[in-house]
């Protein structure tokens, strides 16, 4: 189980966090063991787990670029990580954020290397931050690699930003639809259907098809109201939990040419943010390549850098080249690389391009919304569309009967 602990730190420092141990006894042991002394310790009751999940037991982006930029000032300044960490301790309230500190301090006093800490949450932490990291620590720059993730993460923020406001109203327009399709089939077709099906009229079998589902919803709301519930929640788990539903999502996105376009620049840009921050933090160009090809997401592009850095430079053939001959990246992207290459500014050109497919992926976003929109108008027109005239036609022939 857990427990909840206030302890004081040798220096006299109060420290806060949770452990887990079999009971309180062994929950004190582990206490004391990282060489502080108890002052209050208390099981975490489930009500408490759940209630602080709800108010955000997860390390968040946020979370994130106020660390990073944070250890990139105190570094900046001249303070030691242990001192930047402690400031840290006690100014963040939350306990997910709290215990990855105190995990960095601990590994710190025990001598292990400062990336290990992120490379113990790889959910929370990419490969290339852990790498990147890493790679500061041994060169001596952790304060430049730290400038350059609160930076990388910062645009990472404002990208999903943009993406989360410019498909804010296509939300809206569909949950409303929903809203308004599910009251319409529940609760008005069903009346209309029972006056025109019992009051004698004989409707046809275009409207009786329609009345007859009408009907069927009306008798069994609560029974087709729970599978809905239930294919809605299970298609979105299966959809976005299991490997097997991302590829098919992936597959199926890859198939509509405008998101198609917005993947393909997020993937664009993600390849050249990342590979601009490792060469910058000193990392090898291969080894470069291979990490990025990690945090793309589009399988062609990740095939391509790989045979990039193992079948063409490992193989002597310049950075351009090896670019030039994968026809996946525009050749945009290849000849600059081609020409930064010679001129020994590739690092610079990578994060000119990273900058330009950002502008690129906003624009792709606008038009995909330009194309769901309407898509979706359509769709719903079709459905009321169906419902209206299904009650149109009976109501026409029996008014033409007198």
């Amino acid at each position: 189980m857990k427990f909840n602990y206030k302890a004081l730190r040798p220096d006299g420092r109060v420290v806060e966090g949770d452990i887990d141990a079999q009971g309180a006894n062994e929950a004190l042991s582990q206490i004391a063991g990282q060489g502080l002394r108890p002052i209050l310790i208390k099981p975490i009751r489930k009500f408490k787990l759940s209630v602080d999940y709800l108010k955000g037991r997860q390390v968040t982006l946020d979370d994130k670029v106020f660390i990073t930029k944070y250890l990139a000032l105190m570094l900046k300044v001249g303070t030691d990580l242990f001192k930047a960490i402690d400031i840290l301790l006690e100014d963040f309230d939350k306990p997910a954020v709290k215990s990855l500190l105190m995990e960095m301090r601990s590994n710190l006093e025990k001598g292990q290397p400062f990336y290990l800490t992120f490379a113990n949450h790889p959910k929370l932490f990419t490969p290339v931050f852990v790498n990147l990291v890493k790679a500061g620590e041994l060169s001596g720059n952790l304060e430049k690699v730290f400038e350059q993730l609160s930076t990388s993460l910062e645009k990472d923020k404002e990208l999903q930003q943009k993406i989360k406001s410019a498909l804010t109203y296509p939300i809206i327009l569909f949950c409303a639809s929903i809203i308004v399709l599910v009251l319409l089939v529940s609760f008005s077709l069903p009346k209309i259907a029972g006056v025109f099906m019992q009051g004698g009229v004989n409707p046809p079998t275009f409207s009786r098809i329609v009345f007859t589902v009408g009907l069927f919803v009306g008798d069994h709301l609560v029974i087709v109201l729970s599978l809905l519930a239930i294919i809605f929640i299970g298609g979105g788990y299966f959809f976005i939990k299991t490997l097997v539903g991302k590829r098919l999502a992936y597959t199926i996105a890859l198939r509509i040419p405008v998101i198609k376009k917005v993947i393909r620049e997020i993937a664009l840009q993600r390849f050249a943010t990342t590979l601009a921050s490792l060469l910058g933090s000193g990392i090898p160009i291969i080894n470069g390549l291979e990490i990025t090809s990690d945090s793309i997401g589009m399988p062609e592009l990740k095939d391509a850098l790989l045979r990039i850095a193992r079948e063409g430079i490992a193989k002597g053939l310049t950075v351009g080249e090896a670019f030039k001959s994968e026809p996946v990246f525009p050749k945009t992207i290849s000849n600059l690389i081609a020409v930064s290459e010679k001129s020994g500014h590739l690092e610079s050109i990578l994060a000119t391009l990273s900058d330009f497919y950002t502008g690129e992926i906003e624009a792709a976003v606008k038009s995909m919304v330009s194309f769901i929109e309407p898509v979706m108008l359509f769709l719903i027109g079709i459905i009321i569309g169906t419902i209206a005239l299904a009650v149109i036609v009976p109501v026409y022939q029996l008014t033409s009967s007198f």
